[in-house]
């Protein structure tokens, strides 16, 4: 009997740790959501019936998406005005305008950064993450233009930058973070390097010029330098160590922390992983990063298999993206990196950020289900001078060996 029928598929294991991590998430949110009351029985919080029902939403989002043929991303792309990714970077940057608008924008703990859409609040800056994973996955493989022109990569960072700058105004965690992944899907896409060596100090500059042009941003950077000089700016950070250090290596117990009970703040959301330590102890803080582990796993075998080069580098922009969230949410909470306002995906309460983070697995997911070969990319772009869409094509050959960072002429290159 071949023993290749028992193995789990690659969409499947993406599918198990999504789900686990939802179920934890609703789980922990619960218990980080309980207070002290005179009832000794089980009852639901607000807040953990809430996320209960986003998490719903979420994982029927996830599986809507992941059984669309993602391909579908591509039609129109040969004309402007019907380019849907462009529309989804357009609309993305109407919200993260709208946003900053008094009276439209919602603002909370003096941070204007949600917009209303009836029965819960959307985070333009969500959507302006994953439009920038799927606007660099087009750009970078269907090649519009000619990179290797300094020129050109400058009109590639436009959109980017535009968006990063009107989410940093409010949200210098988020455009760290777009900013981060985008760098990275520039190297994996063979950018020339000293292209790259150009911008990154002036965005280098810029970051520090944001930082310390907000007072509580500088405050929180040199409060993690030493926390236990300012106890009121390093409050957060305090509370964070303590939740890590009380609970060990086996923790005191689901629904037995402490530091929940008013100590430690936003422990539904940025700091759920030390409420996740507290309680389930060194058992709970692997298991959280293995799940995370298995869906990068996904992401790499889904860019080794046989495919296209646009869903290969979708498929590592939406696993870079995750991931490295999930990275900086457990080191601010582990107090290896300044405190900022980023949540742990899939885990923390949310309702749309949930929602928009599981219809991006969702398209990770669907890269895993269906292939294509570069010939049907090149239908979409009929339009195009066959040399031209020859050259365009040419870099990721499909099934070759991928090393990214070689600079062997026998490797595959985007250029």
């Amino acid at each position: 009997m071949d023993a290749s029928i028992y193995r789990m598929r690659h969409r499947d294991i993406l599918f198990l740790c999504v789900l686990s991590l939802l179920l934890m998430g609703i789980i922990m949110v619960q218990s980080a959501g309980m207070h002290v009351t005179g009832s000794v029985g089980w009852s639901w919080t607000e807040r953990g019936s809430r996320h209960a029902i986003f998490a719903a939403v979420a994982i029927l989002t996830f599986f809507i998406v992941g059984h669309i043929d993602y391909i579908h991303l591509l039609h129109g792309t040969k004309t402007v005005w019907r380019n849907p990714i462009l529309w989804i970077v357009a609309i993305a940057g109407i919200c993260c305008l709208l946003v900053l608008v008094p009276h439209i924008g919602i603002e909370v703990n003096g941070a204007r950064r949600w917009l209303p859409l009836g029965i819960c609040q959307v985070q333009p800056s969500e959507l302006a993450k994953w439009a920038v994973v799927i606007f660099l996955a087009w750009w970078l493989t269907q090649r519009p233009v000619d990179l290797s022109r300094f020129s050109r990569f400058i009109l590639t960072l436009v959109p980017i930058g535009a968006l990063c700058l009107l989410v940093v105004i409010q949200d210098f965690g988020t455009a760290a973070l777009i900013g981060l992944c985008a760098v990275l899907m520039l190297l994996i896409g063979r950018v020339r390097w000293w292209h790259l060596a150009v911008i990154i100090p002036p965005a280098l500059g810029a970051a520090f010029w944001f930082v310390a042009h907000k007072e509580y941003r500088w405050r929180r950077m040199t409060a993690f330098m030493d926390p236990y000089s300012n106890p009121r700016e390093g409050y957060h950070i305090i509370q964070s160590l303590l939740s890590f250090a009380t609970g060990g290596i086996t923790g005191k117990g689901l629904g037995n922390g402490v530091q929940k009970l008013g100590y430690l703040p936003e422990d539904t959301t940025d700091f759920i992983f030390a409420v996740i330590c507290e309680e389930l102890g060194l058992f709970g803080a692997l298991l959280t990063a293995v799940l995370y582990l298995g869906i990068l796993f996904v992401t790499w075998q889904a860019v080794k298999q046989r495919r296209d080069s646009f869903g290969r580098m979708l498929a590592m922009g939406i696993g870079a993206m995750v991931t490295l969230q999930a990275m900086i949410n457990i080191a601010v909470a582990t107090v290896s990196v300044p405190t900022k306002g980023l949540s742990l995906p899939l885990v923390s309460a949310g309702g749309s950020g949930l929602v928009i983070t599981c219809a991006a697995l969702g398209l990770l997911y669907s890269i895993l289900t269906h292939e294509h070969d570069e010939n049907e990319l090149a239908t979409e772009m009929q339009d195009i001078d066959p040399l031209k869409r020859t050259a365009r094509f040419s870099g990721w050959d499909n099934g070759a060996d991928i090393d990214w960072f070689s600079s062997s002429p026998a490797q595959p290159s985007l250029r």
